[in-house]
């Protein structure tokens, strides 16, 4: 491992003990082999001058929710060193009591809630404590004969080794113990198995570079067993996307919400997925128990052949059995897996977000290639899974996981929206991504690829090209792994032209882009709709529908026949739950096909001066793309969840109309 120290950046916090202390976990921060998301802790001891003038000895401690990689000042906790050392003193403490008196005992109380291994750090004498959960430490320990192993990797270190204890205040107390009268100038590290690795120094620089060089010596103990480099590699096949969307709707199912499935069809994940013992060595349990809140226990593993709901269903009954093994007072939660290896094709994440999918599968990542590491060394043997039920039912996990409880309306859900780079469509991606959904946005225009965030994919599609129409969709189900929510909204609007004047292209344009493309759209997107969570559709139609205007045929015609489509696909649909509406907006002027001749001319058609035009409704009111987003945001949602082929206007009241 390489460190990344650099002596001309650390020179200006020589006079920042805080700072320093920012700077070195920031570097063990972006080496995902040491802590992977919110992983890992670190800490500073000074002595500082409190309110009232005295000196006061304060552990500053990372605190909870904090990742390494980008931690600043404001991430650290100060606790009263004198409150830690006490607590480490008693015989007993639950993890609850422990954080609120953390917490009681903290300098600042706006601070976060400090690391539940605070005790632990401050019972280590020295300034700079660092934690990580090192992925070859781990992977070494993980094996039948783990300790010995991690002796003979640190057979020349100054290396306390510890056996496994569940973090928090037994952890503290169990090292408290162990390390009274011991001689800390004698030691450079703590390893405790299956768990991860603590070092220590006066100075940051000591601390980290201690770390740097017994992680490195558990590295060279790999490859030296020629454990390294024994990573099986394959090239994926082409995936079933409906295997896909069926796997991820009954996965939400079990887990009772919707969850975005993430695939890595890496060639690292294809060959483990494709080894002869894969169902055994990826059910062994988690690379550190740390992990468990993202990953749950174990996979689902699934053959090529295997129906995606009766394995997740085995699944899910398996998670129930095991939680009724050890269960004590806990509530069950949700079976459902939060990740699966599928033969020949890679692995799966499943989290309520792309983010959380995404940090899962950097986790899996890392944890097949500890395996392998393991299996070559004699074993893939992880803690059992008694000790893994404590840490996933632990009273401080759960704790995380309820304040997830507010969720936004849309999350894991996932859309498409068709003419989203500009007007209407470009609104509606805004409004979906703020209440949680991924989105999938095809657009005629190139600026739509620009689109970034791991919520967002963004495709450049001509959706009257069906070929193209088909493979822009198929990229965003293999991106999130289903489709619950279309919006069907691409569309242009033609030059005024009465009917005897208009030219058979302006005709055949219109229909083909308002409405034939439409038709293929949905026909496309039903099959993935059907395996969709509470799937709905809803069409962006016109006024012209219910009240056509002179020299607008062809629009107006191509804008009934797409509301009759959404009528015919509500009755045709409404038996297999979903849900077709259409939206007649009227005069949203701030969208793309609003030209500024095309508005004009409109306006003449009516006889009205421009500003006349944009406000010829009953409320005199203008109509924007984000008011026509919002009434298709509750036409999605529950408050529309009773309600199929219905027209709703959003055009300030209209005398024809209504």
């Amino acid at each position: 491992m390489n460190p990344l120290w650099q002596d001309h950046t650390a020179t200006q916090f020589e006079d920042d003990a805080l700072a320093m202390r920012v700077y070195t976990s920031q570097l063990l921060g972006q080496e995902p082999s040491l802590v992977l998301h919110g992983g890992g802790n670190t800490s500073l001891k000074a002595t500082i001058t409190n309110f009232y003038g005295q000196q006061e000895d304060v552990l500053y401690v990372k605190g909870s929710g904090w990742d390494l990689a980008t931690i600043t000042k404001s991430g650290f906790a100060p606790v009263r060193m004198n409150a830690l050392l006490h607590m480490a003193t008693l015989p007993h403490l639950s993890d609850s009591d422990m954080v609120r008196e953390q917490r009681a005992a903290m300098l600042n109380p706006d601070a976060p809630t400090p690391s539940v291994e605070a005790i632990l750090h401050a019972i280590i004498p020295f300034a700079y404590v660092d934690h990580t959960h090192a992925d070859a430490v781990v992977a070494i320990s993980n094996t039948p004969n783990g300790e010995a192993q991690i002796r003979a990797a640190y057979h020349d270190e100054r290396v306390l080794v510890l056996p496994y204890v569940m973090p928090g205040f037994v952890l503290a107390r169990d090292v408290y113990e162990r390390t009274q009268g011991i001689d800390w100038s004698a030691i450079e590290g703590i390893v405790l198995l299956h768990h991860g690795i603590f070092t220590f120094g006066h100075t940051a620089k000591e601390s980290y570079e201690r770390m740097i060089r017994l992680v490195s010596r558990a590295e060279a103990y790999l490859k030296a067993n020629g454990a390294w480099d024994a990573l099986a590699q394959s090239s994926a096949q082409s995936p079933d996307l409906l295997r896909l969307a069926r796997l991820r709707q009954a996965v939400s199912m079990h887990a009772h919400r919707p969850m975005i499935a993430l695939l890595d069809d890496s060639e690292r994940n294809v060959g483990f997925a494709n080894l002869p013992n894969m169902p055994s060595v990826a059910t062994q349990g988690c690379l550190t128990p740390d992990h468990i809140i993202r990953t749950k226990r174990i996979p689902l593993v699934m053959g090529e052949s295997d129906d995606p709901e009766e394995q997740v269903k085995a699944y899910a009954e398996a998670y129930e059995g095991y939680f009724n093994e050890f269960a004590t007072t806990q509530t069950l939660l949700d079976p459902a897996p939060r990740w699966a290896v599928w033969e020949k094709h890679g692995t799966l994440t499943f989290a309520e977000t792309a983010k959380g999918a995404g940090i899962a599968s950097d986790i899996v990542r890392h944890t097949l290639r500890a395996i392998q590491w393991a299996e070559h060394l004699g074993g893939w043997q992880a803690l059992s899974p008694k000790d893994l039920f404590e840490m996933e039912y632990w009273e401080l996990e759960q704790a995380k996981l309820k304040k997830a409880s507010n969720r936004p309306p849309f999350e894991g859900k996932v859309a498409l929206v068709t003419g989203g780079a500009s007007g209407i469509g470009k609104a509606c991606v805004e409004a979906l991504r703020a209440q949680g959904a991924c989105v999938i946005a095809l657009d005629l225009n190139e600026s739509i690829t620009s689109i970034t965030g791991t919520d967002a994919l963004g495709v450049a599609c001509d959706v009257t090209d069906s070929a193209a129409l088909k493979h822009a969709i198929q990229e965003g189900i293999r991106r999130f792994g289903g489709l619950d929510l279309l919006i069907s909204n691409a569309g242009i609007f033609p030059p005024s032209m009465s009917i005897e004047a208009m030219a058979a292209d302006r005709w055949e344009s219109s229909l083909s882009v308002n409405l034939t493309s439409h038709q293929r759209l949905l026909q496309a997107c039903i099959p993935y709709l059907r395996h969709g969570i509470a799937p709905s559709v809803v069409f962006v139609g016109s006024k012209n529908v219910p009240a056509p205007g002179n020299n607008a045929g062809a629009y107006s015609v191509a804008k009934a026949g797409l509301t009759q489509l959404a009528r015919v696909a509500a009755l045709e649909l409404a038996q297999e739950g979903i849900r077709v509406n259409v939206v007649h907006p009227d005069a949203v002027f701030d969208t793309g096909i609003w030209s500024e001749d095309i508005l004009a001319k409109r306006a003449e058609s009516y006889h009205m001066t421009i500003e006349q035009y944009k406000t010829k409704n009953l409320l005199k009111t203008t109509i924007i793309s984000a008011d026509v987003a919002r009434l298709v945001m509750a036409m999605l949602g529950e408050a529309f969840s009773k309600t199929t082929g219905a027209q709703i206007p959003i055009d300030g009241g209209n005398d024809r109309v209504i």
